[in-house]
């Protein structure tokens, strides 16, 4: 059976900070309960506590919570009300679609002085005759019974007929209780008969699924020399076995679920017995496909490495010559956690896990693992890995020496260009229309502008190649 767990009640706790000891307010409702316990030692402070829907059959372990004033038990197997006087301040007790039938219990709640508000409705005791002038007149302290409130003229008239009322209940108490050993009966032969029939399939099958018989029909129909059709045969007698079995499961499950059987707690419990039963069948089978399901080879048993993309993700090899290098651009998705990624670059292949599923790729040329490096896209998300290769240095000296022969050949053809331009402006100068940048440079030279002026012997010498005269240094030049 299922009790209440401390983890339920701090993880129920969130909005006290998952402290239980100061706890108020708690909600455990739909959780399958069966046993109730804990709760008094756990949270002796609690005021209002919701356990309906559950599977609670008797109100236990709750007496000590003295600051408890609203307790929701509808829905559940409880058949009598007890162990509730130790709760002094409860003021209001929801006991809705239960299976009470003994009405006299809630005289037991004679002794919770503060309590106004009761639900009964949905038990077997509000069929009784006489059932409301009962309570009524049992619980002076209630203000409102089943959403309705008690007049005063009400309670009068109720207590009035006290004697005649309580002899009737008394005696349909009786009746319901010997109808609830006959249930009870029914209910127990029931379940003999389904575990009898359960034991008798279950053996079957075993004889079915015995070593011997496996071994008889393997020698009937397979051949001792193909390891590959005994594996062909086998899968496909799973899945006849695996289809046999789902018509047998579809068949019994019609057969429960038309079956006519009263509402009682042995019902109810059997009913969700059955459903938690096949949950978990279906659990076993789903677990127990994904154990059989074989492993992807990555590396062959001669070493061989496989390339592999098991999370069928696009991807991109680049060989980057400029920095000498491979990149790998594998398509991760956009949202996906980079703690799921897990990268491993070796010499000769990379592989990277996504979310568990392994992808590998053999490089086409040796790389050095220790300079790698792995990055996410910031736009698109995906996995950017940088590779260097090994031959690195090698790789890089002749890249160099061929660049800069390729710049020396640039050059000199430019060279020789200007040097064919220059002969023809000495040859023929009239045919260009802009001016001789060199004569220019020439002239200033000859009236000493700038730092030419270091130069005067130049144009000495130019002058008596073209003039004769004798220079006379007491002469002042010409303006």
């Amino acid at each position: 059976f299922l009790s209440v767990t401390e983890e339920l009640v701090r993880r129920r706790a969130e909005h006290n900070n998952c402290e239980i000891f100061s706890l108020e307010e708690i909600s455990l409702h739909q959780h399958e309960i069966e046993k109730l316990e804990y709760l008094d030692k756990w949270c002796r402070d609690l005021k209002i506590l919701y356990l309906q829907n559950n599977l609670i059959p008797k109100l236990e372990n709750v007496g000590k919570l003295k600051k408890l004033e609203y307790l929701n038990v509808a829905l559940n197997n409880i058949e009598r009300i007890e162990n509730l006087e130790g709760c002094e301040e409860l003021k209001k007790l929801d006991l809705t679609a239960n299976f009470i039938g003994e009405l006299s219990s809630i005289e037991a709640l004679k002794y919770n002085i503060h309590l106004k508000e009761l639900f009964l409705v949905g038990n077997p005791c509000t069929e009784f005759e006489g059932y409301r002038q009962f309570v009524v007149a049992t619980l002076h302290q209630l203000k409102c019974l089943d959403s309705k409130e008690i007049e005063r003229s009400e309670r009068i008239q109720a207590l009035q007929n006290y004697s005649e009322v309580k002899q009737k209940i008394r005696e349909q108490e009786q009746a319901y209780l010997l109808k609830r050993a006959r249930e009870k009966e029914e209910a127990q032969r029931r379940m003999q008969e389904r575990k009898d029939k359960k034991q008798k399939q279950m053996e079957s099958k075993l004889g079915f699924d015995s070593p011997s018989f496996r071994r008889t029909a393997r020698y009937c129909y397979l051949s001792s020399d193909s390891l590959q059709n005994k594996e062909n045969h086998q899968a496909e007698g799973d899945r006849e076995q695996g289809t046999w079995r789902t018509v047998e499961d579809d068949e019994e499950d019609r057969r429960f679920w038309e079956e006519p059987t009263p509402y009682t707690p042995e019902s109810r419990l059997e009913t969700h017995r059955y459903i938690e039963e096949k949950r978990r069948a279906k659990d076993n089978i789903r677990e127990s496909k994904k154990r059989e399901k074989p492993l992807q080879t990555l590396v062959t048993a001669e070493g061989k490495v496989l390339n592999v993309n098991g999370p069928k993700l696009h991807f991109s090899l680049k060989d980057d010559e400029e920095n000498n290098q491979i990149i790998l651009d594998l398509a991760v998705y956009r949202h996906l956690d980079t703690s799921l990624l897990d990268v491993d670059v070796q010499p000769t292949y990379i592989r990277v896990l996504v979310k568990g599923k392994p992808f590998q790729l053999v490089l086409p040329e040796e790389v050095k693992p220790d300079s790698s490096s792995a990055k996410r896209s910031q736009t698109t998300g995906h996995l950017v890995v940088s590779m260097p290769k090994a031959k690195e240095i090698i790789l890089a000296k002749q890249k160099v020496s061929t660049s800069i022969k390729e710049s020396d050949c640039n050059t000199l053809q430019k060279n020789a260009r200007r040097s064919v331009q220059v002969e023809k402006l000495e040859v023929d100068p009239s045919k260009y229309s802009f001016p001789d940048v060199t004569k220019i440079i020439q002239k200033k030279e000859r009236i000493g502008q700038g730092p030419i002026r270091l130069q005067p012997e130049k144009i000495t010498e130019t002058k008596k190649s073209y003039v004769d005269f004798e220079n006379n240094e007491d002469v002042p030049p010409l303006i």
